[in-house]
């Protein structure tokens, strides 16, 4: 299993923030960023799709459903603050995760990272 590094990011706004979130304690999966709006806010501070949420302006996101997540983020205002964790491999560089999106859909689990069917049960 790899490293968690993490890291925090400080985005001025107003919104739109440039990211989708996906997950929560409702999916029984992390709130991770599943998509990013190229040139973005998000994207412009080095955000990754595929990135864990740990906090949402200092606050745990832990036990936060996706809906309490999303109210969150709407309630900082002009400035929200996160701190999310990447996955590293041995080789150190950011574990790929499926691409497919998930919203709405099935989705299955494969070493806590959230894959469609055919990427779940692939042998690669």
């Amino acid at each position: 299993m790899g490293e968690m590094e993490s890291y925090k990011v400080m985005l001025n706004g107003p919104a739109p923030w440039g990211f989708r979130l996906q997950g929560g304690k409702d999916f029984s999966m992390p709130l991770s960023i599943s998509r990013l709006t190229p040139g973005g806010k998000a994207a412009q501070a080095g955000v990754g799709v595929g990135d864990w949420v740990l906090y949402i302006d200092g606050e745990s996101t832990g036990t936060m459903t996706h809906i309490e997540a999303q109210n969150r983020i709407r309630a900082c205002g002009d400035r929200l603050c996160l701190t999310l964790s990447r996955a590293q491999n041995h080789l150190g560089k950011p574990q790929k995760i499926c691409q497919t999106n998930l919203e709405g859909k099935t989705f299955y689990s494969k070493k806590d990272k959230p894959l469609c069917k055919s990427h779940a049960f692939s042998h690669v």
